[in-house]
């Protein structure tokens, strides 16, 4: 479908002693080019972030195969070791000839000897079929769990499928947005996040030492699935920020969301970080007055912008 940068043709038929037709070209207004430059940059934002959440899913499931490998191999060790002793009792009762007990004892030149034998005997294939048992159960769940694991890394790489499919789409919406047709609009984004110096408050908390971090990275570019120190996402920013002070969150909206303490708009306070639109899929550090300073989206830069209400679904204290 045509980018509303390319030029709508309408035929228009002249009416005279000769009908030709003419072209008139509509240019869209700026308004137009900046709403839709808008519109694709949230969408390789969203985008960005469910890229970033399916690294941590993959990294997940590669451990989980690499823990269910280590315990299936465990438990096929143990389980040769069971069969070789299974193979002992076999042949000890192979050497028996296989007479019937009763016989044996009665056959025997010490009947005592060979109680003392046939208990012992009972109480290794007792002891071996209770050691088979249990590893047959350890064998079993090891096995389920590398199916498990098999099954996640199936699903993980049918996400990367479908977000290789999206990163194409990511490419193709930032060549719209690098096109010359939109100079103009993307030129209203570097106008934007142009407030003075923030004057923090003088407590140090650990929401306030990260976002005295991330003011300091203002200027730097954004870059869909960036974590630093030369260019970030959104939530690359905020794992930056909170990373210069030794606590570890996860490189993805949808992960930092359930990383702290939820706060309600009333009790915001530097530092918490706040969240929108419904699929959770931007994050920014709270200031206050109603400021913000986030890695916004393409074209733009960390920077210190007016938080968006209306797209906004809540925030997190990070303790």
């Amino acid at each position: 479908m045509p980018l509303a940068a390319t030029a709508v043709t309408v035929a228009v038929l002249l009416q005279g002693g000769t009908s030709q037709a003419q072209t008139v070209t509509s240019q869209p207004s700026l308004k137009e080019l900046v709403a839709e430059a808008t519109q694709l940059s949230n969408e390789v934002d969203s985008l960005g972030q469910q890229y970033d959440g399916l690294k941590i899913q993959l990294a997940h499931a590669n451990s989980e195969v690499k823990i269910a490998n280590q315990a299936a191999g465990r438990a096929e060790a143990a389980m040769a070791g069971s069969q070789k002793a299974v193979a002992q009792l076999a042949a000890m009762g192979y050497m028996n000839g296989g007479m019937d007990p009763t016989l044996q004892m009665l056959t025997s030149g010490n009947p005592d000897l060979f109680l003392s034998q046939a208990s012992t005997v009972e109480q290794l294939n007792n002891e071996a079929s209770m050691r088979l048992s249990t590893l047959q159960r350890e064998q079993l769940a090891a096995e389920r769990a590398q199916t498990t694991a098999k099954e996640e890394i199936a699903t993980a790489n049918q996400l990367q499928s479908q977000i290789n499919g999206k990163v194409k789409t990511i490419n193709a919406k930032l060549d719209v947005l690098n096109s010359s047709a939109m100079t103009q609009a993307m030129a209203v984004f570097d106008k934007t996040g142009s407030y003075p110096d923030i004057v923090l408050p003088e407590a140090t908390t650990v929401g306030t030492v990260a976002l005295r971090a991330a003011l300091t990275q203002r200027g730097k570019p954004y870059v869909w699935g960036a974590a630093g120190p030369d260019s970030y996402d959104c939530s690359g920013l905020v794992m930056w920020a909170f990373a210069q002070e030794g606590i570890s969150l996860p490189h993805y909206t949808g992960d930092q969301w359930n990383s702290g303490m939820h706060v309600s708009r009333a009790d915001l306070e530097p530092g918490d970080l706040v969240f929108f639109f419904p699929d959770i899929s931007h994050v920014g550090l709270y200031i206050g007055n109603g400021l913000m300073v986030d890695a916004p989206s393409t074209g733009q830069v960390v920077q210190v912008q007016p938080v968006f209400w209306d797209e906004y679904v809540g925030a997190v204290r990070i303790a």
